[in-house]
């Protein structure tokens, strides 16, 4: 090899520590954050997440929560989500839901008015219905997040955000997550998570709550203008 690939190799190398060395900073802060915050008790929520233990009921709100959250704030999600499961009979029942389809949309849209994505969650409950929860949950756990995929309204980024909400190991490729993995030279959200596990040793799911909830709340222009440590040439 010679000296000039040996030094640019040494320069590579010197840069991917100086920047796992930062970004394990960012996140032991960004935790050091959460767990103090009001938002603490997500870590407990996340926990308790198992796949293994997908119900109906849970699998029904965990679909709604995602669907209604695409596209929209949390925060006005989470203002109205209280009043909207009252609305689907609090997601006891599938059937219950299809026999009430329309009261269940009519009640909601006074609150949400997105008449497509309520539809999204009516046919949700239609689908277990015509297919089986148990046939459907049997195929969450053989297939995964590709099955995941065909549910109503969920597409090839949100599935990982209803996969994660039913207690899958997995990051979200979300905004908030791409344009950090992005600022610290990761190929995705999937590779920075990983990365940080590796040194944590927490879990992917964990690191991407801690990681999305500190970015929902801290505008990400404060980490856009922190020094950032360079290697040295």
């Amino acid at each position: 090899m010679r000296k000039s690939e040996f030094s640019t190799g040494t320069t590579k190398s010197a840069e991917a520590a100086m920047r796992n060395s930062s970004l394990q900073d960012y996140y032991k802060s960004a935790k050091e954050w959460f767990l103090s915050s009001p938002y603490g008790y997500e870590l407990v929520w996340q926990s308790n997440l198992n796949p293994n233990r997908i119900s109906e009921s849970n699998l029904l709100r965990e679909h709604a929560w995602v669907v209604l959250n695409s596209g929209f704030k949390e925060a006005v999600v989470r203002k109205h989500f209280d009043f909207i499961s009252l609305c689907f009979c609090d997601w006891e029942s599938a059937s219950e839901i299809v026999a009430h389809g329309n009261e269940c949309i009519a009640s909601a849209k006074t609150a949400f008015a997105n008449s497509r994505k309520l539809d999204g969650i009516l046919r949700m409950s239609q689908l277990l219905c015509d297919e089986g929860t148990e046939n459907v949950i049997g195929r969450i756990h053989r297939y995964g997040i590709s099955e995941l995929r065909g549910f109503p309204f969920i597409g090839k980024i949100t599935c990982f955000h209803l996969a994660k909400n039913l207690g899958f190991d997995v990051s979200k490729p979300d905004r908030h997550l791409e344009r950090l993995a992005k600022f610290y030279d990761f190929k995705d959200t999937t590779e920075m998570c990983e990365q940080i596990s590796i040194t944590s040793g927490d879990d992917r799911a964990t690191i991407d709550l801690i990681l999305w909830r500190h970015l929902e709340q801290k505008p990400f222009k404060q980490i856009q203008n922190s020094s950032r440590p360079v290697a040295p040439s």
